[in-house]
């Protein structure tokens, strides 16, 4: 069986080795060492000031709608997880879909202006797939009307933009940890933000708001991680450029082998790399994706139909909203197993299957 993905374990020795010492110590939780550590090796390796380690990446973005004290609509991508979007519905906001640029997949910058309204107070944006929206243009947007700027940078662990992490932009930006992710830590989330002032109150916010043994200066959630996460962390940042060299060179041989393929990858940001997060591929048609899946789950290969269908038409708490361009990419969109560990056989057999269906 080959999964869609598969989450990169490290050798157990160097993990048992951390939780001997979280026995020793006995502290479990509460943001100890590791989880301290763990935030400082990860602002010296994305070269940031400021990072907290949280929970997961949908508490992240619920935690960054609360910081910044958001409360309206929020314009945000059809075209991302379902947390994306539930997370301003659950912070009592009000999502409001703006369609995808039909070869990025991400945010269309210039279809944002026309939805902004009096009540619209921020910009939520997905880096989809790891692949940079165009932030300068939404910057200038958020500038010119006065709105906080959120990025959802689920995918977008070690991506950057002309040699700055894509963290650096937006008010806040998060990451996801979850183990299927290319770097992971289990479960998790990551927090980044340039202004130390939202910096301590997202602090605050991650342990219930308080700020002494008896005292509360904000409205908090319990967004804290453990040492366990943590451990798995750190010992998987030792092997992160290791991982995503590897994924680039599955990508690389996909590609070569399916040079026919009557498919297009999303076209990535001009000024940056591909992280290896995700292998999506647009197919020309929804018959020929069905009929490529189903050939492959008779081999016990799966892929993802990421992301299908497109929220704007899908969520039983929201109405319905035709956006052209979501609504057919995301019929069309297939992403295809991609984890370290995967063979060039393995690929290879994939691959020759594929194009089997398709010439058939």
């Amino acid at each position: 069986m080959i999964p869609v993905t598969k989450p990169f374990l490290p050798p157990i020795e160097e993990y048992h080795n951390f939780l001997q010492g979280i026995w020793s110590r006995e502290w479990i939780t509460n943001m100890g060492p590791l989880a301290s550590k763990l935030e400082m090796d990860l602002k010296e390796y994305l070269c940031l000031n400021h990072v907290l380690f949280v929970t997961n990446g949908t508490i992240a973005l619920q935690m960054t709608i609360k910081a910044l004290e958001i409360n309206g609509e929020i314009i945000t991508t059809p075209f991302s997880f379902v947390a994306t979007t539930s997370s301003i519905v659950w912070e009592g906001c009000k999502p409001v879909f703006v369609d995808i640029d039909p070869e990025t997949l991400n945010i269309d910058p210039n279809k944002i202006i026309a939805s902004i309204t009096k009540d619209t107070k921020a910009i939520l944006a997905t880096h989809v797939y790891g692949n940079p929206c165009d932030v300068l243009a939404i910057e200038e947007i958020a500038k010119q009307y006065n709105l906080k700027v959120i990025y959802d940078g689920a995918h977008s662990f070690g991506v950057k933009i002309n040699g700055r992490s894509i963290f650096e932009y937006g008010d806040i930006s998060i990451c996801s940890l979850h183990a299927t992710k290319l770097y992971h830590s289990t479960e998790g989330g990551l927090v980044f933000t340039k202004d130390p002032n939202l910096l301590k109150k997202l602090s605050l916010i991650r342990n219930f708001g308080i700020t002494g043994f008896d005292s509360f200066g904000e409205l908090g959630i319990n967004g804290k991680n453990s040492e366990f996460h943590a451990a798995m962390g750190l010992v998987n940042l030792k092997y992160i450029d290791q991982i995503i060299a590897r994924r680039l060179e599955i990508i690389n041989r996909y590609s070569e082998k399916l040079e026919n393929f009557k498919a297009v990858n999303p076209k990535w940001h001009k000024d940056s790399e591909n992280n290896g997060a995700y292998l999506p591929y647009i197919i020309s048609s929804e018959n020929l994706l069905l009929k490529i899946k189903k050939a492959l789950d008779a081999n016990e290969i799966f892929t993802r139909r990421y992301f299908y269908p497109s929220l704007s038409s899908s969520l039983p708490y929201l109405g319905s909203v035709e956006m052209t361009i979501s609504d057919d990419l995301s019929k069309r969109m297939l992403c295809l197993p991609l984890y370290y560990d995967l063979t060039n056989e393995e690929v290879d057999w994939i691959c020759r299957l594929i194009l089997r269906e398709q010439n058939n």
